[in-house]
């Protein structure tokens, strides 16, 4: 049976202390269910799932805790499929809340009220999710990015310094990809090691964010050799400002700075439960070139505890 591929979101808000989500109504089918929509080809999941949500709500949203994926069965032309929808709660950051897509109302309903009004019980297990992360105060959350950077030019065809070594075609293509993919999260400080390969792989971001890349020695194969402390210095200065980050390094940095990630995982929280799978598989087989490592922190400095966790690859695509 064939797949259709989906993203969606629970964008949620807070009036007068009260937690509210967000439902859309579709007239074609009247019915009251979570902003979501197919990928376009070549789209990753969080790009869809922001993507969906401005066209269906009119509202910008950043990503937040992923939630529970839902599959279901629908007809197509083709025949039965298999639907696979995945989720984020997604904090609202701007638009005007117009309708733009296949919906005529946007609601937002406390929990009990938005219990009561959805359609499908396949859309009950976000919800439930939302407000047990609610509950247990780890709504609220932070990115903290870890990037491998993108396929460079391959060492034994470079004989230049190594640090000088570029992005080829294929990585070019990755660096490109990662900037709505950031953009789905907020990042905001972008800090790289200085070799071309890494702070390349950050650049198109940083042009089309208008952030400033720093540049950190110790973060490079290079630094990390002399003194193996200086990445975790960055990390850590990164973990006391509590900002929507990302860090670029390199293969042999990164299973030390995953480490202390994965040290920061609150195993109290269910959530936690799957983030520490998903990082400690980052510790042991690595992230990919161009792969990003999204760990969803609550909290700053020694208080920061990682309460859920996500992979993402540029090419991992509809």
């Amino acid at each position: 049976m064939a797949t259709v591929l989906a993203a969606g979101t629970l964008p949620w808000r807070r009036r007068r202390g009260r937690l509210q989500v967000a439902l859309v109504h579709r007239p074609r089918y009247d019915d009251w269910s979570w902003a979501k929509g197919k990928l376009d080809p070549g789209e990753t999941f969080p790009v869809a799932a922001v993507r969906e949500t401005l066209e269906e709500t009119g509202l910008r949203v950043r990503l937040g805790h992923p939630l529970p994926t839902t599959t279901y069965t629908v007809a197509t032309k083709s025949g039965p499929a298999v639907k696979e929808v995945r989720y984020w709660a997604a904090e609202v950051t701007g638009g005007v809340g117009g309708l733009v897509h296949e919906v005529d109302e946007v609601a937002w309903l406390e929990a009990d009220a938005a219990r009561a009004t959805l359609t499908y019980p396949h859309d009950l297990a976000q919800l439930d999710a939302l407000v047990a992360a609610d509950a247990q105060g780890s709504l609220t959350t932070w990115p903290l990015a870890v990037l491998r950077h993108a396929k460079a030019r391959p060492r034994a065809s470079w004989t230049d310094d190594d640090w000088l070594r570029p992005l080829d075609d294929q990585g070019r293509t990755q660096a490109a990809d990662l900037v709505p993919l950031l953009a789905g999260y907020g990042i905001e400080r972008l800090v790289s090691s200085p070799s071309t390969r890494a702070s390349d792989t950050l650049a198109p971001y940083a042009t089309a964010s208008g952030g400033r890349l720093r540049l950190k020695p110790g973060l490079s194969e290079e630094g990390y050799a002399e003194d193996p402390s200086r990445a975790g210095h960055h990390l850590n200065r990164l973990l006391e400002r509590g900002v929507p980050a990302c860090l670029c390094s390199h293969g042999p940095v990164l299973p030390d700075l995953v480490a202390r990630v994965l040290e920061r995982v609150d195993p109290r929280l269910a959530p936690g439960l799957v983030a520490r799978s998903v990082v400690d598989d980052a510790v042991g087989s690595g992230l990919a070139k161009g792969e990003v490592l999204v760990a969803h922190v609550v909290g700053t400095g020694e208080d920061a505890r990682v309460v859920a966790a996500e992979r993402h690859h540029p090419l991992d695509r509809g």
